[in-house]
């Protein structure tokens, strides 16, 4: 008996939901002759391409994205956590709190649409290729570059679902005939290789199909930007198989850098039904060298890409939020030059805050890739929605996006050392001790003996890389209040419990901010502004209010990330290898060459204000790596890239259990001293256990497909 399927990919009804105003695809499956009719027609052509794109939201989101039912939890591992979920107040569900996610207590159904949402985007596409062709209204060059869109985003799901779930199946390239019996139908999941390589092949594919290097040539409307160029491809390449090059997936314990407690058991246990490993247990040190050489395609590519940087602020503008320049740390180096080759005409602290915040063009040629999603919409799930969290409740924030002890720790002093007391209370630290104090009352002073700090902050927060100052909330840092039915534009935010009432310096203090018996606090006394514009607020905090919050491309692949990409695959090199450019023109000679691999970390470094790593620390490999696993926690931080990076290293089941640690936030401002005193914080407990590598697969989907086996420690049915 034939039967209509409902796998995913394979239900229709359900795989190609209709849009207002867009393609409505179900209507068009009636039989060949309407399926003809659709794709000789120029606005159905482009709607069922632009309908490819669409699944690109919510649980697949790549970047940033507010957390809610599972969506955009991959923003928060052990540098962040979100706050108004917590156990504490029980407005919210409970499988939606940070203390369910973060241990794992969630079952197979939370944040499931991933699945299957990549699926119907994967059949849509498919649909696209294979029918693209009959549109004699179109050029060669527009069905060859539709083509390779609809090419790039079929495996860019790909690459999604590889990261959130590992091995998964590839569907046929033609799609699925869904007439056909059940069991015709049960796709196995392919191999974590098999996978990355699929990905590969299909991104040089549609290197060849895409058009241009860059989706602007004039033409700047939202449809055009977000479409993937040449570039995006080869840049998902690398992630792919760097992914496929790291432990996780690469024989997990052959680099000896693993502590006792990690073993190789979960790979052992991740097979098919018919014994098929999906997870390599043979380390292969030549896929590194693949990750490197697929990172050297991007870099040396025709899109010249660069990180975005603006020049040096001589006007200080700070009330407005655009301070005069902090001179960076003299190295001797960097300090002598101008951009690219040095800092000596840019504004670290503007160069990467403006980035994130809505300043950057999406135009810049940092941005590799971008769906805008998260920028133009007004859903509670995307950057917008995120920065409403982050604000404080002076502003009409939630006030609850926070960091860790751990995070902040983590950012270098403004010459590029470890900051005094650095993880002392969690791991001991080098025996040195935090800076004690404040500074001074007078604010002018404390700005000019301190900047950026104001009067009344703790001496733990002077003296930091300006990647700090655009990123970390402390208590005390400055706010700016674009709301004109306000007075007070420029103010320092302070977290103590209950209310504090002070000005000096012409600056407020604003009120409210720290614990007052509702869920809107800082359970670690620290805030997050990576993606604030100092002119973000909101009117008030019920509803979606978005209007005052400027919109934020979302850089779902920048070019900062591949530079340290290439860093880290080369330093895990100990051979040399020749390996193909991606078009076949050259041969490259693939090693642990320390030029090439200050190649990409000192444009990051440069960027940064910080002085470059010293030749010792570049002579050691294990040393390196370290280096490089912090500047990637520092520098890709709430982009959602951690919380994958410590899976793939392997490092989760140490890092991801480590307390989280924070402020004492129960101090009012009559106890300063024991308000910066780190202590455990209780409410964020986190564990990791070995079925927190991969999400798990939907039971629903299980039931479908007898062929599809489950991650391990989940379960398969109710």
């Amino acid at each position: 008996m034939k039967k209509y399927i409902t796998i995913p990919v394979l239900a229709l009804a359900a795989f190609l939901p209709s849009c207002e105003d867009t393609l409505d695809a179900d209507k068009y499956f009636d039989d060949r002759r309407t399926l003809e009719s659709v794709f000789t027609d120029i606005s159905q052509t482009h709607n069922w391409l632009t309908q490819s794109f669409v699944f690109l939201k919510d649980d697949l989101a790549d970047c940033v994205t507010k957390e809610q039912n599972a969506v955009g939890v991959h923003c928060f591992a052990d540098d962040m956590y979100y706050g108004d979920r917590d156990n504490t107040y029980q407005s919210f569900s409970s499988t939606d709190s940070y203390a369910s996610f973060k241990q794992g207590d969630y079952d197979e159904e939370w944040g499931s649409t991933a699945w299957s949402n990549a699926y119907k985007g994967i059949f849509q596409a498919s649909v696209f290729i294979h029918n693209v062709d009959r549109n004699d209204k179109l050029t060669r060059e527009e069905i060859l570059d539709m083509k390779g869109q609809a090419r790039f985003v079929r495996a860019y799901y790909y690459w999604l679902l590889l990261r959130k779930y590992g091995p998964v199946p590839i569907m046929p390239d033609e799609g699925a005939d869904y007439m056909l019996d059940y069991e015709d139908l049960a796709y196995a999941r392919s191999s974590y290789e098999e996978v990355a390589e699929f990905i590969s092949s299909e991104m040089l594919r549609a290197c060849d199909e895409l058009q241009s290097w860059s989706r602007f040539q004039g033409n700047t409307s939202m449809e055009n930007i977000v479409r993937p160029t040449k570039g995006a491809a080869l840049a998902t390449r690398a992630l792919a198989y760097l992914y496929a090059a790291s432990p996780l997936a690469n024989g997990q314990l052959a680099n000896g850098e693993h502590p006792s407690s990690v073993s190789d058991a979960f790979a052992k246990t991740l097979v098919n039904r018919d014994g098929t490993q999906l997870l390599s247990l043979t380390y292969d040190e030549s896929k590194w060298a693949r990750a490197a050489a697929a990172c050297r395609d991007v870099i040396e590519c025709e899109a010249n890409y660069e990180l975005y940087h603006v020049g040096v602020n001589t006007v200080d503008n700070r009330r407005t939020g655009y301070p005069k320049t902090i001179t960076p740390y003299q190295d001797g180096d960097f300090s002598e030059k101008n951009w690219p080759e040095g800092y000596a005409d840019i504004d670290p602290y503007l160069s990467y805050r403006d980035f994130f915040n809505g300043v950057a063009n999406l135009d810049n040629s940092e941005i590799i890739f971008s769906r805008g999603y998260n920028a133009a919409s007004k859903d509670h799930r995307n950057i917008c929605g995120f920065v409403s969290h982050e604000l404080p409740t002076t502003l009409n924030g939630f006030n609850c996006h926070g960091l860790t002890q751990k995070m902040v720790d983590a950012f270098y002093t403004s010459a590029g050392e470890d900051v005094p007391g650095k993880d002392s209370e969690m791991n001991g630290g080098d025996g040195s001790e935090r800076p004690q104090g404040w500074t001074t009352s007078r604010g002018e002073n404390a700005y000019t003996k301190f900047p950026p700090l104001g009067p009344g902050v703790s001496m733990q927060y002077a003296d930091r890389e300006p990647r700090f100052y655009a990123s970390v909330a402390f208590n005390g840092s400055y706010w700016w209040d674009a709301n004109p039915l306000h007075s007070n534009n420029y103010m320092q935010i302070f977290y103590w419990r209950g209310t504090t009432t002070s000005s000096s310096d012409g600056s407020t203090t604003a009120l409210n901010n720290g614990y007052t018996n509702n869920p809107y606090y800082l359970r670690t006394g620290i805030g997050c502004k990576k993606w604030v514009h100092p002119n973000d607020y909101r009117t008030n905090r019920n509803g979606e209010d978005y209007d005052n919050i400027v919109k934020k491309w979302e850089p779902a692949i920048r070019y900062a990330d591949i530079l340290l990409m290439y860093a880290e695959a080369l330093n895990e090199l100990t051979s040399t290898y020749s390996v193909p450019s991606w078009d076949g023109s050259k041969t490259y000679s693939v090693s642990r060459d320390v030029n090439e691999i200050k190649r990409g970390i000192r444009p990051v470094r440069c960027r940064a204000g910080l002085p470059d790593y010293t030749q010792a620390e570049y002579a050691s490999q294990s040393v390196l790596r370290a280096k490089i696993k912090r500047e990637r926690m520092i520098e890709l931080l709430g982009e959602g890239k951690r919380y994958y990076d410590l899976r793939r290293w392997m490092d989760a089941p140490v890092e991801e259990s480590k307390p989280v640690y924070g402020c004492n936030v129960m101090m009012t401002n009559r106890q300063q001293d024991e308000f910066q005193r780190i202590v455990p914080v209780y409410s964020l407990p986190t564990v990791f256990s070995d079925k927190m590598y991969f999400w798990p697969i939907s039971k629903n989907e299980l039931k479908r497909n007898h062929n599809l086996v489950q991650n391990p420690g989940w379960q398969y049915n109710d």
